[in-house]
Order: structure tokens, then C-alpha cells, then sequence
């Protein structure tokens, strides 16, 4: 019996080993006919049966899964998809590729919190895997906001909170609520005050996590009590149990995700939640009590200030300034606005307005009316916060004080903590908080000067602040203006008070403008590209060489055709008529980002067949009409998304037996970095070209500069303990920030040069040969100082002539930095060499010690 035993254990190894072995064979037949599916199939028996020999197959068992991953997603079987990771986590449960991958999968389905799980892992996991490190970088951006860092790195802004938390503990409140906790700082101010019990609501699973780590890393876990949801979900007494305290429990919802608007985060509502559910009514106005009988909030109310400037930063932003671009003329009825624009009934916009940090803006601004008053709230009133959403909007007239242009309304608010602390978000003040920005569009004229009246209206509708119904009421023409309002002749006199001015508006405009069409609502940096002329006069320069270069006879054609004799397309030609192609035409496919007229502008250079890449029907509309109003022939335009099945194979022949004379490629990003998989489309691109065709831009040089900056390492690391007043937060925090700082504008940045701009890489989409993803340069530098960042920007050469620069003052694009982890000490006429490392769209620079 033994030893039938031992031949039957012997049978089933024989048996195991063959069926691994045939499965193995099975598996790479499949890979070598792309059957991803049952590849995968037959690794996992693989694995399952002979574990011993995960390290072999390790990068083909990788490979098969991301492959069948791809196809899975592509059929939109998302449930399979993950399942297959499921397993793949169980056999390879710390593989860090297989964790990225997941991670990318997770994200471009919106699952930013759990893809941001994944990235931190594989990169934890290997440090040195760039693909990870890339990924992580780019969500650390959503998932922790830049405004973290610099609002604890607010020392005024903490010690304030700080103090009018210690008071209100003093005076009774021990029960605490903190919503919207971030961090868990206030939480841990409350719990260090003497609060007997904190609890601090997240909604975000990486914050929540985060202020997890943090609430146990100061030992005060045991004290606050952190719930992952929001605060409208909040019910006494499931979630906060003390059942029989509810009818003496003070919840203070420390708000302190007050910035820029004011009433953006939801902070209306959910204070209205809590006053009606969680906190105890509030002390009434003029009555002694003990603290512990009432609810109370810190801050306790706020006053929202604005004033109307003139800024051409803000203006080249929301508002289009030219109506021909490079030979294409933009027809009055079609309406171009930003979408921070305020009305109510906008579908594209969630919050009316923008911001920026006045104080850094390029160019400046100029204060065309004093600051103003504009609202006052009380948060500790609960009837007045359930008016402000139904309030009707309060029409409020300001006199101008300043010669200029119109170009927006800057806000800002003084948050009163209580009676004795208060912080301000004014431009004037150096604080953590941006302004407020509400740009002024579809006025007539926007010219200003002293005598005249900005008017407009104030409202909270859909608990967001909103400024509308902008309007100027000129001096000059106030009588006109009051006839124009039919009254009677004895009514008619100088405008003199308010309610007078305000009756005028209906007669402000005498003339009616054009009929609008279209109106088009673009991203803020698509109207700046509409803006940047010299972008779109060195496209077709660059153009107009290449197709010159490839048909000289073609264009004596096309001055035939405008003399009449013949039929072809020019975008020249101002007949109405259908114009049909007698030969071939040279093909141009755009693919850059967002809105562009490219196309257009293409079609007006002769015989050309332009295909645009724009997504939104809005955008074709108005990239149709805008052909219409240029007499281009009916259907000259395409909108090549419409000729293919998948967004993502966009880049393929026009025609099965044509190619393309132009591809134009987005290769940096408004943000200032550059396009992903940017060179992995240019090699398509290569592919596509007609003989002399080229991809533009043909090649890019990107430079950057040594500087010694406190405001860049404050905005992206928090600095130790001190500003957040000796709690322990920084290293945890710190894991998210990022090595590279995009949306930065160089001509406003506080620094110190301590070079001159230096070419750190290039990037060759024509002749990859040239390109080198790592290298040395050598930086000399002009003034002693600490290195603490390297920002960076591009020279985007269509040709070798014709460039466009990215930190130019037209420019639509922004800067980046690479921030240092630890500042390096230079001395004048030292050399300092950098090693610039390119790969995919991640670029690093490090300096070589």
C-alpha cells in the first residue's frame, strides 16, 4: 500500500507537469495569435498549478493581462476587467505594474480617490518606476489640492483659528464638529483647547485617510472621532451617539473650506443641515447664557467686499479682442463667452466665476471703483441663511473714481470668527486665499470714467455667490439714457439717486446688436488662444511654406481659380457657390486640444481639405459658421471625429489610399507640461505623412532657469511643525506634493534669478534621432544664492524660422517648475550641472552631486 501511494503521488506530479507544460505552450500560441483572453486563461492555471514559477513567467503573465485589460475595457466589460486584477492581485499582490495598471484603469473611469490608492502603492512599491511616479504626480494634483499646502503653511491664518477656537472651548462649547476636517487641524485645535468630544466629517477618502494618519501620528485618536461621508449625511444618533446628550450637544462646524467664493463647497447648505439636525439653537441676539446652552459656528459670519477693475490679464481670458485672426475673419453673430460666466440658466458652468491671486496677476490691475460692500451674512442666524438662496438679487449702483476699461469685478470677503478674531481675504492682504473673479462680458462698450456708474446685481441663488446684469450707466449720456426709458417729459431730469439709475437700464442700449446665431462657451485658456495672434499668424506662415514647398504648381492653380478660371477650393474666394475639387487636394488634420480655428485657417491657403478634431456639436456649429461667414464651400470643413469609430484612433489616413500634408499636435499642455504620450503620437503621426508633409510643431526646445523661491517650496511642501503650530502634520501631507509646480505665470512669480535660461532638452517630432531622454547640462551661475526650483517653459518651433514661445505675454500656455526636495547653496560663477531626464510626457531634473 505504501507504495501505491508513493506511484500514485508520482502519477499526479507526472500528470501536474504535463498539463503546466501544455498550458504554457497553449498560452504563448495564443499571445502569438493576440488571443489575449485565453492567454490569460492559461497562465492563471499555470500559476495556480505550479506557483514555483511565478518569477519566470512574471513579465509575459504582466504583459498578457494589461493586453486583455486594454481589449476588456475597450468592450466595456468593466466587470471582467476587474476581476481579472482580482486575481492577478491575489498571485502577484505587491507587483507594482499590476497596481499601476489597475490604477489607470481606475482613473479614466472617474475613480480618482481608489486610482490614487494604487499609484501611491506601485510607487511605494518601487520608487524608481517612472510610469507609476507619473501617474501618481498628476492625480496627487485632484486628489490634494495645492491650496492645502499653503493654507497650513498660513501661520496668521492657523494661530487666528487657533485662538478663536481656544475662547469659544473656554466658554463652554466641549462638543465639537468639524466639517469639511481636511487635515483634522482644527479638529486638533478644538481637542487641544479641551473639547470633550470632536468629531470631524470628510467626504474625500484620501483626505479621510490622511486625517487619519495625522489624528494618530499627535495621539489624539481617542479624542476625535473622524467619519468618511458628508455632513448632510450626519444623524444624531447613529453616527454621533451620545442619544442622550442630543438635546445639549453644541456642534461648531469649523468651516475652513472658505475660500476665493465665499459660498462655493456646498458651506450654505450644509450649515443650514446642521443647524436644523445637529447643533443646538443659537443664543438670540442681546441674551446672557451659558456657552453650553447654545450652538455656535466659527466663523460666525463674513462680509463679502468687491471692486470693479481693469485688467488685461483677466480680459484676454474671458473676452474675445480680435475678429480676424490670420486671414479668418470671426463673424459678429457668433458669440464667444467664458465659462465663468454668471447666468443662472448656464448649463456649462457650476461655479460663476474664477480666481486669482490679484496681487500676482500679469500685468496688474487697476481699481476702477472704491471697495465695496456687497453682502454681510450671519451664520449663527439660521433664517438668514435659508433667505439667501431666495432672495431676490439686490441692485446695487458704484460710482467710478478711475479712467479705464471694464474688465471684471474682484471679490473678497472678511470672515469674522467671532466678535474678537477675523481674517481677511483682500487682494491687499498676503494671505493663503485667492480673489474671487467675475469677468464682465456682453457690454456694448466698457469704457469707464469718473462721473459714470458700474451697476449691478448681487444674489446667492443656488447657494452660490453671484454677480449679473452688469451694466454702465454713462455721465454724459444720463439724459438720453432717461428718454430712452420712456418717461414723461416731466420726469425727465439728472440722474440723482439709486432708484432712479437703476430705472435707466432698460434704456442703456439704443442700438440692437447683431443677431447672435451661436453663442460658444470655451475654456478661459480656449479665449486666450483665440486671443494669441501671433500663435495663429505663425501657424500659417508655417503652413503656407510647407504646402508651397510640396506643389509649387497647385498654387499657380489656385491663382487661376481666383481669376476664374476654374473650379477649386480656396478659402479666398468670395462667391457663395458650391466649389468642387478638380484634383487632389493636400490634407490637413488638426488634433490639437479644446477649440481651434486651425482648420480655417488651413482652408484659406488654397487647395486644401481641412479636418478639425472638435468634440462638442456647440464647437462644430460654430467652427461652421464661422467657414460660412470666410465663404468657404459648403462642406469644405470635416470634423474627422465623425469618420471614426474610436476617439482614440484618431490619428489614420484621411483616405484609405491618401495621407496627410499636415498633422498638428498639441505638445504642451496649457499647464505648462507636456501632452502625454505626446511622442508616442508623433511616431503615428510620421507614419501618415505624405512625402515633404510635416507634423507641426517639427520640434520643441525647452529652457529653464536656476531661482531661489520661498513662495514655489511653501506651495508645495508643508514647512515643518511651526506654521502649524507645533502639530505633527507635515510628513503626511507631504507624500502628496509633487516635484513639478504647473499653472505658473514666470512674469509674476516671486524669485531670484540665479541663472540666465538655459536649453535643458529637445524634443523632435520630425527626427526622433535627435532626441536624447537623458542628459547632462552645464548652468553657470550669475548670482549666489539657494537653488530651491528650476522653472521651466518652451520654444515651439513650427519650422525652423517661425517659433512661438510659451512665456510670452500673449501666450495662452502657462509655466512650470521643478521644486527642489532640499535647496542647494551656489556662489557666483559656479557651475552647477543638471541632469534632464525625459520620459513619456514626465520630465525630471535633478542636479548632479
Amino acid at each position: 500500500m505504501p507504495r501505491s501511494r508513493g506511484g500514485g503521488r508520482s502519477g499526479q506530479e507526472a500528470g501536474r507537469t504535463e498539463l503546466v507544460s501544455r498550458s504554457l505552450q497553449s498560452a504563448q500560441h495564443c499571445l502569438a495569435s493576440r488571443d489575449f483572453g485565453t492567454a490569460y486563461a492559461h497562465y492563471l492555471l499555470v500559476l495556480s498549478l505550479a506557483p514555483e514559477l511565478r518569477d519566470d513567467v512574471k513579465e509575459t503573465f504582466q504583459y498578457t493581462l494589461l493586453k486583455w485589460a486594454e481589449e476588456l475595457y475597450s468592450l466595456n466589460r468593466v466587470q471582467d476587467l476587474f476581476g481579472c486584477y482580482e486575481h492577478a492581485l491575489e498571485l502577484f499582490p505587491d507587483d507594482e505594474v499590476i497596481c499601476n495598471s489597475i490604477g489607470e484603469h481606475l482613473f479614466r473611469m472617474g475613480f480618482r480617490d481608489e486610482a490614487a490608492g494604487y499609484f501611491h502603492k506601485a510607487v511605494k512599491l518601487n520608487p524608481d518606476y517612472t510610469d507609476a511616479k507619473e501617474n501618481f504626480y498628476r492625480v496627487a494634483n485632484w486628489l490634494v489640492e495645492r491650496w492645502h499646502f499653503i493654507m497650513l503653511n498660513d501661520t496668521k491664518r492657523n494661530m487666528t483659528y487657533n485662538s478663536a477656537i481656544q475662547k469659544v472651548v473656554r466658554l463652554g462649547c466641549k462638543t465639537v464638529l468639524d466639517i469639511g476636517a481636511g487635515t483634522g487641524i482644527l479638529s486638533m485645535f478644538a481637542k487641544n483647547a479641551g473639547a470633550h468630544r470632536v468629531y470631524a466629517c470628510e467626504l474625500s477618502k484620501t483626505m479621510y485617510e490622511l486625517a487619519c494618519d495625522v489624528v494618530a501620528a499627535n495621539k489624539m485618536e481617542t479624542g476625535i472621532k473622524l467619519l468618511h461621508m458628508k455632513s448632510l449625511d450626519i444623524d444624531v444618533p447613529k453616527h454621533i451617539p451620545e442619544r442622550k446628550y442630543v438635546n445639549r450637544i453644541e456642534l461648531i462646524p469649523f468651516l475652513q473650506d472658505f475660500r476665493n467664493g465665499l459660498f462655493g463647497e456646498g458651506i450654505v447648505e450644509s450649515l443650514i443641515h446642521a443647524w436644523e439636525h445637529l447643533l443646538l439653537q443659537p443664543k438670540p441676539k442681546g441674551k446672557d447664557g451659558n456657552c453650553e446652552e447654545y450652538g455656535q459656528v466659527i466663523p460666525a459670519g463674513a462680509v463679502v467686499f468687491g471692486m470693479a477693475v481693469e485688467c488685461s490679464e483677466i480680459r484676454r481670458h474671458h473676452r474675445l479682442d480680435v475678429q480676424d485672426l490670420a486671414g479668418v475673419h470671426l463673424p459678429a453673430n457668433v458669440k464667444f463667452q467664458s465659462l465663468a460666466y454668471s447666468s443662472i440658466d448656464s448649463e456649462e458652468t457650476i461655479e460663476p466665476y474664477t480666481t486669482e491671486k490679484m496681487s500676482r496677476v500679469p500685468g496688474g490691475y487697476l481699481p476702477l471703483t472704491e471697495s465695496f460692500e456687497s453682502m454681510a451674512v450671519d451664520f449663527n442666524n439660521l433664517q438668514e441663511l435659508k433667505n439667501l438662496a431666495t432672495k431676490k438679487p439686490h441692485k446695487m449702483i458704484i460710482p467710478v473714481i478711475q479712467e479705464g476699461v471694464l474688465d471684471a469685478i474682484v471679490v473678497w470677503f472678511v470672515l469674522q470668527l467671532d466678535d474678537e478674531h477675523s481674517l481677511s481675504t483682500s487682494p491687499h492682504e498676503e494671505t493663503c486665499w485667492e480673489q474671487a473673479i467675475y469677468p464682465v462680458q456682453n457690454l456694448p462698450d466698457y469704457f469707464v470714467k469718473p462721473g459714470d456708474h458700474v451697476t449691478m446685481e448681487v444674489s446667492c441663488q443656488d447657494c452660490y455667490l453671484r454677480i449679473q446684469n452688469i451694466h454702465i450707466i454713462n455721465a454724459d449720456h444720463e439724459m438720453d439714457v432717461e428718454r430712452s426709458s420712456n418717461k414723461n417729459e416731466e420726469e425727465s431730469h439728472a440722474l440723482g439717486s439709486e432708484a432712479e439709475l437703476c430705472s435707466a437700464l432698460a434704456g442703456l442700449q439704443t442700438s440692437k446688436p447683431d443677431e447672435i446665431r451661436q453663442l460658444c462657451t470655451l475654456e478661459s485658456t480656449e479665449i486666450a488662444l483665440l486671443n494669441n495672434v501671433p500663435y495663429h499668424e505663425g501657424f500659417k506662415a508655417a503652413m503656407n511654406k510647407v504646402l508651397t514647398s510640396l506643389a509649387p504648381s497647385k498654387q499657380s492653380q489656385i491663382m487661376d481659380v481666383e481669376d476664374g478660371g476654374g473650379e477649386m477650393n480656396s478659402g479666398n474666394s468670395q462667391g457663395g457657390n458650391s466649389i468642387h475639387f478638380t484634383t487632389d487636394p493636400f490634407y490637413v488634420l488638426d488634433v490639437s486640444e479644446g477649440f481651434s480655428i486651425l482648420p480655417i485657417i488651413a482652408g484659406t491657403l488654397g487647395l486644401v481639405k481641412p479636418y478639425s478634431s472638435v468634440e462638442k456639436e456647440q464647437h462644430r456649429l460654430t467652427l461652421d459658421l464661422i467657414s460660412e461667414a470666410n465663404h468657404f464651400p459648403k462642406d469644405t470643413l470635416e470634423f474627422w471625429l465623425r469618420h471614426v469609430e474610436d476617439d482614440c484612433a484618431v490619428l489614420q489616413r484621411p483616405k484609405s489610399d491618401k495621407l496627410w500634408s499636415i498633422i498638428i499636435l498639441d505638445v504642451i499642455e496649457t499647464s505648462g507640461l507636456i501632452q502625454q504620450e505626446m511622442m508616442e503620437k508623433a511616431a503615428i503621426s510620421r507614419c501618415l505623412l505624405q512625402s515633404g508633409g510635416k507634423i507641426f510643431p517639427q520640434y520643441v526646445l525647452m529652457l529653464g532657469m536656476l531661482v531661489e523661491s520661498k513662495t514655489l517650496i511653501e506651495e508645495n511642501a508643508v514647512q515643518g511643525t511651526e506654521p502649524t503650530l507645533g502639530l505633527n502634520i507635515a510628513p503626511f501631507i507631504n507624500q502628496f506634493q509633487v516635484p513639478v509646480r504647473a499653472f505658473l505665470d514666470l512674469s509674476t512669480l516671486p524669485c531670484i534669478p540665479l541663472s540666465k535660461p538655459t536649453e535643458l532638452l529637445r524634443l523632435d517630432l520630425m527626427s526622433p534621432y535627435l532626441n536624447d531622454s537623458n542628459r547632462e547640462v552645464k548652468v553657470q551661475i550669475c548670482k549666489s544664492g539657494q537653488v530651491t526650483a528650476i522653472p521651466f517653459w518652451y520654444h515651439v518651433y513650427l519650422d525652423e524660422e517661425i517659433s512661438l514661445d510659451t512665456s510670452s505675454e500673449t501666450s495662452h500656455w502657462k509655466q512650470a517648475a521643478v521644486v527642489m526636495d532640499n535647496p542647494i547653496s551656489v556662489e557666483m560663477g559656479q557651475e552647477l550641472v543638471l541632469i534632464v531626464q525625459h520620459h513619456k510626457s514626465n520630465i525630471s531634473i535633478t542636479v548632479k552631486q
